[in-house]
């Protein structure tokens, strides 16, 4: 079995005290993000709900690698009321809908990390990972080779991808 490191991650993950905090005892990130209406640009806030968000990943593996986290702060998916589970899940669905749109990806990774040991970069406040995959893309060329691909710049994909949720509000009327 041939063994794949992600080494850039480890200054991140190194930083955390336990379990539940947050690297160098900062505050959550997606809890800044959460109360930071009016910054949503300079968050990478694309989409809000009444119970979760969509964010963009400040550290994308791929062009449109997205967040949806719950506005609470809880690490794990039994701490979720049903009903923001179930707005986290339709929200997810909106999003890849919302991808499409915007870049016509030929799958995704969608995945939750519970707990640090799974590689949740943040174990405190769970979220969920939406990855555009495309036929031949470069996904784990920083893995291999130290270098990071992606085609579009964090601004230029949250306008985008801003636009391509409004789009879909806009057909569902």
């Amino acid at each position: 079995m041939e063994v794949l490191w992600a080494a850039w991650r480890s200054k991140y993950i190194q930083g955390f005290k336990d379990e539940k905090t947050d690297p160098n005892n900062n505050p959550c990130f997606i809890c800044e993000a959460v109360n930071s209406s009016g910054k949503d640009k300079e968050m990478l806030v694309v989409e809000r709900k009444k119970h979760c968000f969509v964010m963009l990943n400040k550290y994308p593996y791929n062009g449109g690698h997205t967040l949806v986290a719950p506005n609470r702060h809880v690490g794990e998916l039994e701490e979720l009321t049903d009903e923001e589970l179930l707005e986290m899940m339709q929200t997810v669905k909106e999003t890849t809908k919302a991808l499409n749109k915007m870049s016509n990806p030929h799958g995704y990774n969608i995945g939750i990390n519970l707990g640090r040991v799974s590689g949740a970069g943040l174990p405190g406040h769970l979220h969920i990972h939406i990855v555009p995959r495309w036929h031949g893309d470069t996904s784990f060329m920083s893995i291999l080779s130290d270098t990071k691909v992606v085609s579009q710049s964090l601004e230029e994909t949250q306008e985008l991808l801003s636009k391509a949720f409004k789009s879909i509000k806009e057909e569902n009327k």
